[in-house]
């Protein structure tokens, strides 16, 4: 069993979902990559919202 398993962060503005187990390749994010390892001044696809407008949530 994965200690760590990947988590699934939501904007709480547009409801934009970002999976670390997908990534967003189309954005330069690769898969796997961990939500603290996105950068800080990466936003929101749909709506421009920062990191501080998303929130863990429970798959």
């Amino acid at each position: 069993m994965n200690a760590n398993p990947p988590k699934v962060y939501m904007c709480v503005i547009c409801g934009f979902l970002y999976e670390e187990e997908k990534g967003l390749p189309e954005h330069g994010i690769p898969p796997g990559t961990r939500w603290k390892d996105v950068p800080e001044n990466w936003t929101c696809p749909d709506c421009g919202a920062t990191k501080d407008e998303f929130e863990m949530i429970e798959i």
